[in-house]
């Protein structure tokens, strides 16, 4: 994707684990991602050693939602180890659904309450290197 494809997207921060808004914290991290306009799927190499189950999990949650919902879907840690879901939509298109994107988002976010949980710990363990 170049630099001006970036630039013409219009992003949404639907949800996050959190409700918390942290305003001094701008450091992310990318889990995966998926892209309805490329049709490709993305996972962090950092995230590599995760287990197969979670990671094909993971990749058809977000492909499963660019498909129903259109656009870019990411999933990002924050700088404090919060999941961040989010979407972005090209400013041209039409067929996005913006509404069903948010509401995807809270039922995804209640579904998999679990693996997000289990996902943020293992960031702040084995990537921040944070202790318990």
């Amino acid at each position: 994707m170049t630099q001006e494809n970036i630039s013409n997207m219009k992003e949404h921060n639907n949800g996050s684990r959190s409700a918390d808004k942290l305003a001094g914290s701008c450091t992310v991290t990318v889990l995966c991602g998926a892209n309805a306009y490329e049709q490709k799927y993305y996972l962090n190499q950092e995230f590599s050693s995760l287990p197969q189950q979670v990671k094909d999990e993971l990749q058809i949650l977000c492909v499963m939602y660019t498909e129903e919902i259109g656009g870019i879907f990411t999933m990002e840690f924050d700088g404090n180890g919060t999941l961040l879901l989010k979407t972005a939509a090209a400013e041209n298109d039409f067929m996005y659904d913006e509404i069903g994107g948010q509401l995807r988002i809270k039922q995804l976010m209640n579904d998999k309450q679990e693996l997000f949980a289990s996902l943020e710990l293992y960031y702040k363990v084995f990537i921040k290197g944070e202790k318990l």
